[in-house]
């Protein structure tokens, strides 16, 4: 027996440093539009937050990614998450990343037997994210 569903998934929150710095550059690198910015001086989230909303069109939608900062507190220093991106063209994006202040954390790997190429990245203040190719099947 199929469950109804009871929430869906509509974004994730970078803790990040410099919200308008990391904006950029997955602007810059993964063509993320910044869509929305909000401040608050007593959020939810333990003190003040400024956020940058970004996604891949021109209106927000359940695909989004936030740079969250929490103005009082500093960044986490250890990695929270993992962001995961696919790509049509794996070189050029690593090529992106090493232009907008970001680091490969070693070469591009061909997994045939996966059908991808894959790119593991550090944005400029060290988050990582796994960037995909699919390969034609």
């Amino acid at each position: 027996m199929t469950e109804s569903r009871k929430a869906s998934f509509g974004f994730t929150k970078l803790i990040v440093y410099d919200e308008e710095a990391q904006a950029e550059y997955y602007h810059q690198v993964y063509g993320l539009n910044k869509l929305h910015r909000v401040q608050n001086d007593d959020s939810g989230a333990g003190g003040a937050i400024r956020e940058v909303i970004m996604g891949s069109g021109d209106t927000m939608s359940s695909e989004s990614l936030v740079m969250f900062k929490l103005i009082d507190r500093p960044a986490p220093r250890d990695q929270e998450v993992i962001l995961g991106f696919i790509t049509d063209d794996l070189d050029a994006l690593a090529s992106r990343v090493l232009a907008h202040g970001g680091k490969h954390n070693g070469p591009i790997k061909s997994m045939p037997e996966h059908g991808v190429r894959v790119l593991f990245t550090t944005d400029p203040e060290g988050r990582l994210s796994e960037n995909v190719e699919l390969l034609a099947k």
